[in-house]
């Protein structure tokens, strides 16, 4: 079951062996809270949840937590975090146990993954199996829903669907930081019922996604010095080239799009905008149009191979130093066109 879809239930069902699958430590977070609330009500956690650490840990110590009834509680969650080497070492005990768990016990188990080919998965229904994964740069969209959502319901603010656009184009899909920076906003704008894009771009801290802003900017100006400026103050903050071409690529592939829709099948800007995914937003919406004169068609129709050569690149495909490789696409970007 997706963790958001888990998250937005009203109640539910308590299951004796979860698994939480995934990288995303704030999906993870809420899902663990709404797992123990709902075996435990309103008990306090201290006197009903125990936390291991999976990678020293024997099976014998979870089975006997598991089968003690806590006092003033009506089960025991065990959480077992970075479970990954506990459930390859345990597998057949944790299997014997998933097929015939202890009636007052709750078993969390926090993996990074949870192939559905083994008899462990299969043995779990697909409500105890939250996937708590990260949102890929080049699915921001999806966020937006949710960001929206967790204002209204956490923060009791209204996000404007285009200042939800404009938040995630700065921060990223990183959740944890989204809620933060949400919170921050819902703080900042007091008895104002809603988050405009004034308020973000005003509010909204630094971010590599907004550190990319800086050099697509400049991209857009044709000031190749700026942006390799920009580039080395990254790099001096110990900001990996993986970390820098994440972001880079999601916001090139939104151009490369918008040219191909226009070129190909003759779209018209507004709506070619529209169907890339960049927000409707002027100042966006005018650094994006910079952005599109600067490349020019030729340089557009090219970036889908110039962003899949430096991905191969910079994965051990290319003998370059990675800064390198990233040093010399912002160069082609940002050079007058010839």
């Amino acid at each position: 079951m997706d963790a958001l879809v888990f998250l937005k239930q009203k109640s539910v069902a308590r299951q004796p062996v979860y698994a939480l699958v995934g990288d995303e430590d704030f999906l993870k977070r809420h899902a663990r809270a709404k797992i123990v609330a709902a075996a435990i009500g309103a008990v306090d956690p201290l006197l009903a949840v125990s936390t291991y650490p999976g990678d020293k840990l024997d099976f014998s110590v979870i089975r006997n937590d598991l089968e003690t009834l806590p006092f003033c509680a009506p089960c025991r969650v065990v959480m077992v975090d970075e479970a990954d080497k506990f459930v390859t070492e345990y597998r057949h005990e944790l299997e014997a146990y998933a097929a015939k768990p202890s009636p007052v016990g709750v078993l969390v188990l926090d993996v990074k993954t949870f192939p559905e080919s083994t008899r462990l998965a299969k043995v779990l229904p697909d409500s105890a199996k939250i996937v708590c994964k990260s949102f890929p740069a080049y699915k921001l969209h999806e966020l937006k829903p949710w960001c929206i959502d967790w204002a209204k319901t956490t923060y009791q603010k209204k996000l404007l669907p285009e200042a939800a656009e404009v938040l995630l184009e700065l921060v990223g899909p990183e959740m944890g930081l989204l809620d933060q920076e949400l919170n921050k906003l819902a703080i900042a704008v007091g008895k104002q019922p809603e988050i405009t894009p004034d308020d973000v771009e005003r509010l909204v801290g630094r971010s590599k996604a907004a550190d990319v802003f800086r050099i697509l900017d400049a991209i857009g100006d044709g000031q190749p010095g700026e942006a390799l400026s920009i580039l080395e103050e990254l790099f001096t903050e110990g900001v990996d080239p993986m970390g820098v071409i994440g972001p880079l690529t999601a916001s090139l592939r939104k151009l490369a799009l918008v040219g191909r829709l226009i070129h190909e099948e003759k779209m018209p800007l507004g709506p070619a905008m529209d169907a890339a995914g960049i927000p409707k937003w002027d100042k966006i919406r005018l650094a994006t149009e910079r952005q599109l004169r600067h490349l020019g068609m030729n340089r557009l129709q090219k970036l889908t191979d110039w962003l899949v050569a430096i991905n191969y690149g910079l994965k051990g495909g290319s003998a370059l130093p990675e800064r390198v490789q990233v040093e010399r696409l912002i160069v082609q970007l940002a050079m007058p066109a010839s």
